[in-house]
């Protein structure tokens, strides 16, 4: 890979393009897509401003996405597995404080990305089925997370019912951040002890309400 180099021309300094793999010139794209989604809606994401921080032009970008909507999903696909690796249990710690922690992380990075978080969830992209379908897997992620975490062994009959309670507690946790990104009415430790209190609630399951107590 060549390196960008830079030439003084009267005062001013020109940059020529570096040369990258497909494979990094796809990447770019995306993580210069996620950087910009912490302050935008994925909408409001241009194109052409992509492609001008990359020093290609806008027509080079489609040559690795087929379209400016599959742009944009495999920037809320990069965006969501960030969310996950950020989100990751901290199995050093017993299972309550694991969850305060994941739960504490999870608070302080929709905090740093509200804007796009408020727009994917409630904005006109979140009607996109192809979206829906990408923040639906990442639901499901964190739901086989937790039940992966939780120290009980399930009972086929009982699993599905669990699936859904922890399914539903992860729609609490989305909508009751969703409100406190744009009020703030309580602290954010406030926050953080209500959303986690509530998981053992939803569960009715004595063995991990007694695991969650701290």
């Amino acid at each position: 890979m060549s390196k960008e180099r830079s030439t003084e021309t009267g005062g001013k300094t020109a940059s020529k393009r570096v040369r990258l793999s497909p494979e990094d010139r796809r990447q770019q794209l995306i993580t210069l897509g996620v950087q910009m989604l912490r302050d935008r809606a994925l909408e409001d994401i241009s194109v052409g401003e992509i492609a001008d921080k990359a020093g290609i032009s806008r027509g080079l970008l489609f040559h690795y996405f087929a379209s400016k909507q599959d742009f944009h999903l495999a920037i809320v696909q990069y965006a969501n597995a960030e969310l996950l690796q950020r989100t990751a249990p901290d199995k050093s710690l017993d299972l309550y404080d694991m969850l305060r922690d994941a739960v504490t992380r999870y608070i302080d990075y929709v905090s740093e990305n509200r804007t796009s978080y408020l727009a994917l969830l409630r904005g006109p992209a979140s009607a996109s089925p192809e979206l829906v379908t990408l923040v639906a897997q990442t639901r499901h992620a964190l739901v086989d997370r937790i039940l992966a975490e939780a120290p009980l062994e399930i009972d086929p009959t009982d699993r599905p019912r669990l699936r859904l309670a922890v399914r539903g507690w992860i729609a609490f946790v989305e909508e009751t951040t969703l409100t406190w990104l744009r009020e703030e009415p309580i602290t954010r430790e406030a926050l953080v002890e209500m959303l986690v209190d509530s998981l053992p609630a939803l569960a009715l399951n004595p063995i991990l309400a007694a695991a969650l107590r701290p």
